[in-house]
């Protein structure tokens, strides 16, 4: 289905009612390069199956998500069309899961005020020093010269576990690059995002958050960012995978899934 924006702008998404009664819905918050495809693989069936209800979405910019190319597809449109589809939709006891970014940008819908039952941070706390501001600066460089394909190539064996990454080498590392036109999705997604605000004062979300970590991230995490912001968090609870890296959906769905239906059973009981 899609949420209609406005005459070329629009949402796409699944939404699933959950099939028991009182139970939560989980809204899945995209990572800038993500797609629902991501949750819709394993987690969100797995938790439809114990009667979750699941909502996943697509930015305008990407897939199926039409935009105007003339607007810049920055972190406050992203969080204003979130709430619009919070709004819309009206899931049933929602529960955010934000993978990366989309972490941030359901921290910050829930403090602009949309409703939520809880929270949960896939890999996002971090700080924008000196080594991840080089790094979101040349993402943008890198796909806007060689595409998703290039910055994938380059990335992936660093955003995943060891293991995961030799089971999918075959898919990359074909050499079919070319450069992202300015008005690709993608390219203004990833342009906009190396201006994001990342500062949030976490203890201010009053509500249970779940925080998960894979510490074979070699890119985005920093264990003292990530246990500085943990502490600040009024009612958190925290686990660290040390098997799974940055793209924790793909690498351990089944596990995420049973953490996600824990922390659902936990707080809609």
């Amino acid at each position: 289905m899609h949420l209609t924006l406005g005459e070329t702008d629009a949402l796409y998404y699944l939404h699933h009612r959950p099939s028991r009664d009182g139970a939560p819905t989980f809204v899945f918050v995209n990572a800038l390069t993500g797609s629902t495809d991501a949750w819709e693989a394993a987690v969100a069936p797995a938790l439809r199956d114990q009667g979750f209800g699941t909502l996943s979405y697509n930015f305008r910019g990407q897939a199926e998500s039409p935009f105007d190319a003339a607007l810049d597809l920055t972190d406050q449109v992203i969080v204003a069309d979130l709430e619009r589809l919070m709004t819309e939709v009206a899931p049933a006891r929602p529960i955010l899961v934000g993978l990366s970014i989309g972490g941030l940008y359901a921290a910050r819908a829930v403090l602009n005020g949309t409703q939520a039952e809880g929270l949960v941070l896939l890999n996002t706390l971090r700080e924008i020093g000196p080594r991840i501001d080089w790094v979101n600066t040349a993402m943008a460089q890198i796909v806007a010269h060689g595409g998703v394909s290039l910055f994938l190539d380059a990335l992936f064996p660093l955003l995943v576990n060891e293991d995961f990454a030799a089971k999918a080498r075959g898919n990359f590392l074909k050499g079919t690059y070319a450069p992202l036109p300015p008005e690709h999705g993608h390219m203004n997604l990833m342009r906009n995002a190396a201006k994001t605000d990342w500062h949030l004062d976490y203890s201010t979300l009053a509500l249970p958050v779940l925080v998960i970590t894979g510490l074979q991230d070699r890119v985005f995490l920093d264990r003292d960012v990530v246990d500085r912001l943990y502490a600040t968090l009024p009612d958190a609870q925290r686990e660290d995978w040390p098997e799974a890296g940055h793209l924790l959906p793909q690498e351990a769905p089944a596990r995420l899934a049973e953490s996600l239906a824990r922390f659902g059973a936990e707080i809609c009981p």
